[in-house]
């Protein structure tokens, strides 16, 4: 029988040893090529993690090792370049290299759940080096979706959403990754961005990770974190010369050509040699990043980058999302925010409503007029307690809009007069276009927001397919349209009916859009802003109220639209609400084909002249002799019913 006696001494130096032995440095770089392996699902280019492809992610990776001496490291750039890989990367490799508690933060709540559930639980399960340290589905609270913590308790996943102060709050961390941080909005406590940094407050050697695409400016989060770090651009040789340079946008911009998207391409600002698709991996392989701002590195690092230099978008594609968002201030957002990597920088100041008022006094059209492009016709109204204020916009080709008549009619919406002079101007009113066509609503949006029952009730009396129900929203993030989530009444519980056709619309971007489109004078142009002869000044007044600034909410600067004290703005109310309803229509996409057939259908002359809602409210009804009025008012001629209304 053997006997092994145990070294007490020998085991108490060697723990010794372990307890002071340096930790091996954290290089995520390494680490990512040695663990991270992209399923077919993930990728398009699956297999373990290539440096060729992502080559402009070597830099971030390394500001986020403990040998760089920042604290934070910014990451701006468009969609899907790769921006969630950098912070899987640094998620994983934190608690496998450098074990301790990691908190993740996105935008809601339902992201941060879905993001557990989609992308870090697969990621935990198939990473070799992870799965044994991770339980699935352990009984003792270890494993959820909002908490991951490892089998030998020395560090854990927090995963939280900003918009919960809760979860917020009570906890230290040596790392965090905030992702989409541009959607970040205030919650009940505040500011969430600031609210998120001050975990990480007690920790001297903390690193913050702010991932996300840009929105809009002046607000968006990501590109403020941009510019207050030291704003670093990716930098690439010449194929010919060799000279460093930024591929710039408006670089490839100047050599587009709407009929061969395919040649995108840019030139060397040195030598004037064309930079192809083709040369984008010797292009990469040179790739230096260049602050802008060197002063900031050693606190806070940032990083941009756009589309142009990954290899999961063709520049062909880049070209056609341009040709194709061009004129459009919504999808013009979505491809500067998206492909571009850039905030979206539209007009915050209405333009002097003396210049448009002006424009329009030497229109080549009149108030009521429909000019020649203007095909289509929506109308947008307004509630107010005493009237209701409409106003018709005609709309063409390439995002083209002429307004045609802007009136209000006296009362509220429940008083009856007022109903039946709006009847008259969805159902029955025509207006002549400049081939003397007789064109009348084709669909209209009524503003849902105040007196929602009331305007619910006027509206079941019009069909669903000439009136909808909208509700404008001012967040910059906010869909271009969408119905309204089914509501229910707050004392009944009974769910709304209305919700059927019942719409959300973003307002902030329309009014951009407006105020810089406004401006243009030449009716060729996409998005040209066309207005008639004839409108009354307050009509321009109320149509440049507002502007973009920036107010205070909970102590944070938060963007908002803002209007002129003591002015009105239904006009400008009415032309958006007009715009949702063309939308609702389907102008944004509609294809070529369908606008030529509204087009050889309305832009021609006129078998018969009709009257215009005028005409028609003084033309007598016509009647046979000794004939018995009728009793039933939904049978009634719409000309006597006009009639009525006049007297």
């Amino acid at each position: 029988m053997t006997i092994h006696i145990v070294n007490a001494e020998r085991l108490a130096m060697e723990a010794a040893a372990a307890a002071i032995k340096p930790p091996p440095p954290v290089d995520y770089l390494a680490w990512a090529e040695r663990n991270i392996v992209f399923t077919e699902r993930e990728s398009q280019f699956p297999g373990p993690y290539n440096r060729d492809l992502f080559r402009y992610f070597d830099e971030p990776l390394r500001a986020l090792s403990p040998d760089d001496p920042c604290r934070i490291v910014t990451v701006m750039g468009s969609a899907q370049v790769g921006k969630t890989v950098i912070g899987n990367v640094f998620t994983l490799g934190s608690v496998h290299m450098d074990p301790g508690d990691f908190l993740v933060i996105h935008p809601t709540d339902d992201n941060a759940r879905r993001w557990s559930k989609m992308k870090l639980t697969p990621m935990l399960r198939n990473t070799t080096a992870l799965s044994p340290l991770f339980s699935v589905k352990s009984r003792d609270g270890s494993d959820s979706v909002l908490y991951k913590e490892r089998t030998d308790g020395l560090g854990a996943i927090l995963i939280s959403g900003a918009n919960s102060p809760a979860s917020l709050s009570q906890v230290t961390v040596r790392r965090q990754s905030q992702d989409d941080l541009s959607k970040w909005e205030v919650n009940d406590a505040g500011d969430p961005e600031a609210q998120a940094d001050n975990r990480s407050r007690g920790v001297v050697f903390a690193k913050i990770l702010k991932i996300s695409t840009p929105l809009v400016m002046p607000g968006c989060r990501i590109t403020k974190n941009y510019e207050a770090g030291s704003q670093e651009r990716p930098y690439v040789p010449c194929p010919s010369c060799k000279y460093k340079q930024v591929l710039e946008w408006e670089n490839m911009l100047e050599h587009l050509d709407p009929a061969k998207p395919e040649d995108a391409h840019f030139t060397c600002v040195s030598c004037g040699v064309e930079i192809r698709e083709h040369h984008r991996k010797q292009l990469l392989s040179g790739l230096e990043w260049r602050a802008e701002n060197p002063g900031a590195k050693r606190w806070h690092r940032s990083f941009w980058i756009w589309s142009a230099y990954s290899f999961l978008q063709t520049w062909e594609q880049i070209a056609r999302e341009w040709f194709k968002s061009k004129g459009d201030a919504d999808a013009e957002k979505t491809f500067a925010n998206d492909t571009t990597g850039k905030a979206y920088r539209g007009a915050s100041e209405s333009p002097p409503w003396e210049k448009l008022r002006d424009r329009a006094s030497a229109s080549d059209y009149a108030r009521g007029q429909i000019p020649q492009g203007a095909i289509l016709l929506f109308m947008g109204l307004d509630c107010q307690i005493d009237r209701v204020e409409w106003q018709l916009v005609g709309f063409g080709r390439d995002r083209r809009t002429f307004v045609v008549d802007y009136g209000i009619e006296p009362g509220h919406i429940t008083d009856e007069k007022c109903q039946e002079r709006l009847l008259a101007r969805l159902n029955i009113q025509r207006w002549k276009n400049s081939y003397g066509q007789p064109l009348g609503v084709d669909l209209a949006a009524i503003d849902g927001n105040a007196w929602t029952e009331d305007v619910w009730e006027f509206a079941k009396k019009v069909p669903m397919s000439k009136l909808i129900m909208v509700r404008g929203r001012g967040e910059d993030a906010a869909p271009r349209l969408m119905r309204v989530k089914k509501e229910r009444n707050t004392r009944t519980g009974k769910l709304l009916r209305y919700a059927k056709r019942f719409y959300n619309f973003n307002t902030s971007i329309l009014k951009m859009a407006l105020y810089r489109n406004a401006t243009k004078e030449d009716r060729e142009k996409r998005g040209f802003v066309g207005f008639p002869r004839g409108l009354e000044d307050t009509y321009f007044q109320q149509l440049a109220a507002e502007r973009r600034v920036m107010v205070k909410r909970h102590g944070f600067l938060v963007p908002r639209w803002e209007i002129d004290p003591g002015q009105a703005n239904e006009a400008l109310d009415t032309y958006c609400q007009a715009w949702a309803a063309a939308t609702k229509f389907g102008v944004i996409d509609m294809p070529e084909a369908v606008w030529d057939r509204y087009e050889g259908e309305r832009e021609v002359a006129p078998k018969e002249v009709q009257g215009d809602l005028e005409d028609l409210l003084h033309r007598p009804a016509a009647a046979k002799p000794d004939a018995k009025p009728d009793k039933n008012p939904a049978k009634a001629t719409p000309f006597a019913s006009l009639s009525k209304l006049n007297q």
